[in-house]
């Protein structure tokens, strides 16, 4: 950490806004409001200092004040939003009601998605919301490799702030890096949230490799073009290439693709096995990303013209029942292409 402890506000009490908690209330010693929707958890979460509903068995550092009242936010000198991306607006757009100070807003999206109906990325609702509340909106996005439970345990991790206010970017950089969180500051803020978007469509097709059997092999080359189709939608939306070969690309991608805490990887896990994506949702309330976004994405691919084979094969497998085996000899037989092909 750099400099003086910042008042900080945490939007979403999930497992990730809780890990975000949790290390910036523990490794950086700042003080946060952790606020959630709901009531019952928020005082449950006060009382025994644990999110027992997304984050058992990670202690809420003293540095933490859990809440359902966003008016505890009021003076967040960095407000981090950690809603799911079909959230995201709503609980953007009460914040801004409660709040209507006409300051500008230091806004820090750690929303791993685009909204489902708009296919619009996070800064976009940002700006829009802002727009429609008369208030300057400062805004950033976390992406990165990086577990939650991991996180919450100080692990040594590293993601990227991105903005296109480089200022502020290096601002929320120094502000927000640990001794156990390294943060890079970016500038290609379309780079990282569509990295951070499309790579949970490909875990999902990772962990059906892994639930068939399939071999290293095959989950390599999965990664591989898999990357090719992030990388591909990415350009087309106006993202930097070198974005895609770094930690909000490649690194998150690995890493949701091969860890055994992506919740992603689970459901292609479970796929594979022969349940329906209805059953294994239905035994949880935590949010793969994934499964929403995945037709999303392939409608934000049609509308660039990209080609996204990977994608729409799991949109295939996720919402009309395609056996995963055959979504995988269908990968492979298409025609064939040079590699450097984008």
């Amino acid at each position: 950490m750099n400099g003086s402890p910042k008042r900080i506000g945490v939007l979403g009490a999930g497992s990730f806004g809780t890990a975000l908690a949790v290390h910036l209330a523990g490794a950086g010693g700042h003080p946060v409001q952790l606020w959630g929707r709901d009531p019952v958890l928020a005082r449950r979460m006060a009382a025994d200092r644990t999110n027992s509903e997304y984050l058992p068995d990670v202690e809420l550092p003293d540095g933490i004040q859990p809440t359902s009242d966003m008016a505890d936010l009021a003076g967040s000198e960095i407000l981090l939003v950690a809603a799911p991306s079909h959230g995201f607006r709503e609980v953007l757009r009460q914040f801004l009601r409660q709040h209507p100070d006409g300051s500008p807003l230091p806004l820090v999206s750690a929303t791993k998605g685009i909204e489902p109906e708009t296919l619009a990325r996070m800064s976009q609702v940002a700006f829009e919301e802002g727009m429609a509340a008369d208030r300057e909106i400062r805004y950033a996005v976390l992406s990165g490799p990086t577990f939650a439970a991991e996180l919450a345990r100080n692990v040594p991790s590293a993601a990227v702030i991105a903005s296109e206010d480089a200022v502020f970017a290096t601002e929320v950089r120094e502000v927000l890096s640990t001794p156990l969180l390294r943060l890079y500051s970016s500038s290609d803020v379309v780079g990282v949230e569509l990295g951070a978007t499309t790579k949970n469509v490909i875990a999902i097709a990772a962990g059906a490799l892994s639930g068939m059997g399939l071999g290293h092999n095959t989950l390599a080359a999965l990664i591989t073009r898999g990357l090719h189709e992030i990388t591909r939608l990415g350009i087309a939306c106006g993202g930097q290439p070198r974005t895609f070969a770094g930690l909000a690309g490649l690194g998150d991608l690995v890493l949701t693709c091969t860890g055994g805490l992506s919740r992603n990887r689970r459901i292609g896990l479970d796929l594979a096995a022969g349940r329906s994506v209805a059953e294994i949702t239905g035994e949880t309330h935590m949010v793969a990303e994934g499964v929403r976004n995945s037709i999303a994405i392939s409608r934000l691919a049609a509308q660039r013209g990209v080609e996204m084979p990977i994608t729409q094969q799991m949109v295939a497998v996720l919402y009309h029942g395609k056996d995963p085996r055959k979504a995988v000899e269908e990968l492979m037989t298409r025609g064939l292409k040079s590699e450097t092909e984008l």
